[in-house]
């Protein structure tokens, strides 16, 4: 039976063995429906192959755009877009691509889960 932790909307942020003095008191059953949903809860993906991302933009309709802003960009950055094997969300280059895009977080999260289902 784990001590839960809530966020500031309610919702299950983190299960410890021990209360926690002072942010994680409550007690709860293992099995109750809150505490199942929190541990089945997919991670966020935070990167994806080359593979995934380059199939990704194509199947979106970005890759000729992407192509596009990355050659007006300076060297290493270009390198970095043909040469990685993994493409980090969270990288300044990805951040300044998906800004460049228009795109807000939750469109990048997006993004990088249906790439990371491919």
């Amino acid at each position: 039976m784990p001590y839960v932790m809530r966020n500031a909307d309610g919702d299950i942020c983190g299960l410890f063995e021990q209360p926690q003095e002072d942010f994680a008191v409550e007690l709860l059953a293992s099995d109750d429906p809150a505490v199942v949903e929190y541990l089945n809860k997919p991670l966020p993906v935070s990167s994806v192959s080359a593979r995934q991302f380059r199939v990704m933009l194509r199947r979106a309709g970005l890759l000729d755009q992407v192509k596009a802003w990355v050659a007006m960009q300076d060297g290493e950055t270009q390198d970095a877009f043909e040469y990685s094997g993994t493409f980090v969300k969270e990288s300044p280059m990805m951040a300044a691509g998906f800004a460049a895009m228009g795109f807000t977080p939750q469109q990048i999260d997006g993004f990088f889960s249906a790439a990371a289902s491919l």
